[in-house]
């Protein structure tokens, strides 16, 4: 599915420049300040605030227009949840993913009780726009209770073990809050992991299952849309 590429209007350095530097930031472990380095060492002088800048700007719109350029998500639902600390505050980061890993949603609240799943439910449905087949979570009781209000026709398994699936896609979260030092506030992190979660994964094909070849001719696919979503594509390469 095709969108509108992002307005630079106004922005004096070159659109690629601008796109590089929220692909490092989102794909990788960098903080601004590293992405600045490393963009000095290419040439490029720019702080870490306007890059700090355009991530917030234009992060969510690239991953937004990455997510209605992805297949249709398939009808095995896994979800968890896990605690982050926020300024010293225990929150909760509810993830859902379908069987293949596809990160359908994330939501950072205060609790993990049946109104909070609830809301998550509903969140999903409307987001994905679908109702999966099954619906995979650990034994909290919470999402017993909410999926029986939200969608009681779909299939509910719950089992410990059961869900592992939705376990380690929160490994690249961790990964991102060593390298950020904690979230700021409940707000930033969920401004943050919703651009993440739709940037990152398009980055990371299941590469355990390709051979090298495939593999190479997956992302030179997946490096195109990019350059077709952030507006790049048919431009000269700056950095």
């Amino acid at each position: 599915m095709g969108s509108a590429s992002p307005s630079y209007k106004g922005h004096r350095y070159p659109v690629e420049v601008i796109s590089h530097c929220v692909w490092l930031y989102f794909r990788f472990p960098l903080s601004f300040r590293e992405v600045k380095e490393l963009m000095l060492e290419r040439g490029v002088i720019v702080s870490y605030e306007t890059i700090r800048h355009w991530c917030l700007k234009f992060g969510q719109q690239y991953a937004n227009s990455l997510r209605r350029r992805r297949p249709r998500p398939g009808d095995k639902w896994h979800l968890d949840e896990v605690f982050v600390k926020i300024n010293g505050e225990q929150k909760y980061l509810w993830r859902a993913v379908d069987q293949d890993g596809m990160v359908l949603d994330i939501l950072v609240q205060n609790r993990r009780d049946k109104t909070t799943a609830r809301r998550f439910f509903r969140r999903l449905v409307k987001t994905t726009r679908t109702v999966p087949r099954v619906v995979v979570t650990d034994r909290l009781r919470s999402y017993g209770a909410a999926h029986r209000e939200v969608m009681p026709s779909v299939e509910h398994r719950s089992h410990w073990g059961l869900n592992n699936r939705a376990e380690n896609s929160h490994q690249s979260t961790r990964q991102r809050e060593r390298a950020m030092k904690g979230f700021r506030s409940a707000g930033a992190a969920q401004r943050f992991l919703s651009a993440f979660s739709g940037i990152s994964p398009h980055f990371r094909p299941r590469r355990h299952l390709m051979t090298a070849p495939d593999y190479r001719t997956e992302m030179q696919h997946r490096f195109t849309t990019w350059e077709q979503v952030t507006g790049t594509a048919g431009l000269s390469t700056t950095a």
